[in-house]
């Protein structure tokens, strides 16, 4: 599942290159006829990210004018060519030079303003968001028994952290990630709070997840450089049964919640 830094590169795109005319909105698939006819021919009037959800707001004069998506695990939102008509649609938006094409998202639905209000209470703070409050989520971390890691995942939480950003972040910090929340001291919240704000802004600026600093870069460790879809040069992430870069011992995994967590023992000790 994409990372909150993937969906704010989304909305920056829709909101540099497709508000300056009316849009066609259509959906080839068809599941999203209703959705694409109430908007198509009008304007966006801008584009959102709050964690992993995505929120394009139409200004367009009808109630459900805010198309609500989240792509969940296979879902892909790509900027092609307006002729392309390749898989299966789901949801076009398109210019005259290009368009955004959503295929098999977890949903895709157009909403009014009060249902927008009601997503928004039940999505946690986002890091990269200017918005964000970490002093609100501070409480809710620190009265909780649930372990860290298990708090970094919950979206109510912590918006856009996903399975890379949360091991990546408790290592650097040297956290325990089985700590829980509730023996989790201000200033490593904080710390955590800081780095994953850094870690994932540079993320949408970059277009992938690179963790290691720059000791650790292939270049510094004369080490080869690592080739993995799911992100670019990290710690532990992945990397099970690898010697920690740090330490030199050899990266832990398990199951926790139905995700492998991944950890050194030593840099990270419980």
């Amino acid at each position: 599942m994409p990372e909150g830094h993937v969906i704010h590169r989304l909305a920056n795109i829709l909101n540099a290159e497709f508000r300056s005319s009316p849009v066609a909105v259509s959906s080839p698939q068809g599941r999203c006829a209703a959705e694409a006819a109430l908007l198509d021919g009008t304007r966006i009037d801008y584009a959102e990210a709050r964690g992993k959800h995505l929120f394009i707001h139409f200004a367009a004069n009808v109630p459900e004018h805010i198309v609500y998506i989240h792509l969940g695990l296979i879902g892909s939102l790509r900027f092609e060519d307006p002729e392309s008509s390749w898989g299966q649609q789901r949801l076009r938006i398109a210019t005259a030079t290009q368009a955004a094409i959503l295929r098999g998202p977890q949903w895709c639905r157009a909403i009014t303003d009060d249902e927008y209000s009601l997503a928004l209470s039940k999505i946690g703070e986002d890091p990269i968001r200017d918005d964000a409050d970490p002093e609100a989520l501070w409480p809710r971390v620190h009265r909780s028994r649930r372990s860290i890691a298990s708090l970094l995942m919950d979206q109510k939480l912590f918006a856009g952290v996903g399975n890379i950003y949360r091991a990546e972040t408790l290592f650097r910090q040297g956290l325990s990630p089985f700590i829980s929340g509730s023996n989790l001291d201000r200033a490593n919240f904080d710390a955590i709070w800081d780095d994953l704000t850094t870690l994932m802004a540079q993320g949408v600026i970059d277009g992938r997840i690179d963790t290691v600093r720059p000791e650790h870069t292939p270049e510094a460790m004369g080490r080869a450089p690592r080739k993995d879809d799911h992100g670019g040069e990290v710690y532990v992430y992945r990397r099970a049964g690898l010697p920690c870069y740090q330490c030199g011992t050899p990266i832990a995994v398990q199951t926790m919640e139905g995700r492998n967590l991944f950890w050194c023992p030593t840099c990270q000790p419980q």
